[in-house]
């Protein structure tokens, strides 16, 4: 149910003289929303307030501004606002302390939320102790020599191994064979053609077959641990 008009109007002026600032019907309908006034209601009591000289009022354009009467407010003198001056400074020096204690507190809070609880500590330690003990098993058997990878593992690894070097050495000639004949009466610096192409040889990325072929030869040297 929307106020009656006389309370319309006390609703309308005592807004306009909080906010103490120019304000237009469209303003002040919507921070009055939660009274349930409509824009005609508050558009009638701004206008009736003004006629009554409780507000003033002033048109530019088609737009109406309406502001508290100044009349109505103590104007401090020059002594007033010194002091009122200083006790904001002195209001603000307080905020910024009681920011920056917040701030420190905040930091706090964080930290202690960062750390564990003895309950988490406890169940970390029985991990970590789990597995150190997997650990020292471990060295304890390679220690004792015992054999970790089964031959048939290692077999299959190296199997593996030697096919991938056999396709790379394959694809390696492949490419040079087609690379000399189809670079062999060109002009263009086969530099700047390779980088044109964005072909990339293994010494530019850093690899080397021949290593790797040196290192097949070296495990199949390698005496195998009994």
């Amino acid at each position: 149910m929307a106020p009656k008009s006389s309370s319309t109007e006390e609703i309308v002026l005592t807004f306009v003289n909080e906010q103490n600032r120019p304000l237009n019907s469209q303003n002040v309908a919507d921070s009055l929303q939660k009274f349930n006034l409509k824009k005609s209601a508050v558009q009638k009591a701004l206008d009736t307030l003004a006629d009554n000289r409780r507000i003033s009022s002033k048109e530019y354009g088609k737009q109406k501004i309406y502001l508290a009467r100044q009349d109505q407010f103590d104007i401090p003198n020059n002594e007033e606002l010194n002091q009122m001056k200083a006790e904001n400074a002195q209001l603000q020096q307080q905020l910024e302390e009681y920011r920056k204690a917040i701030s420190e507190l905040d930091g706090e809070i964080r930290a202690l939320q960062s750390n564990l609880t003895l309950e988490q500590i406890h169940d970390k330690e029985i991990k970590l102790r789990s597995e150190v003990k997997v650990m020292e098993e471990k060295m304890e058997k390679l220690r004792g020599g015992v054999t970790l990878v089964k031959p048939e593992e290692r077999k299959a690894v190296q199997d593996m191994f030697a096919e991938k070097i056999r396709q790379w050495r394959t694809r390696k000639r492949i490419f040079k064979d087609l690379w000399d004949t189809i670079t062999e009466n060109s002009p263009k610096d086969l530099k700047e053609f390779k980088e044109e192409l964005g072909l990339e040889y293994d010494e530019d990325i850093g690899v080397c077959l021949q290593s790797l072929c040196n290192l097949q030869q070296n495990s199949k040297k390698r005496p195998r641990s009994q």
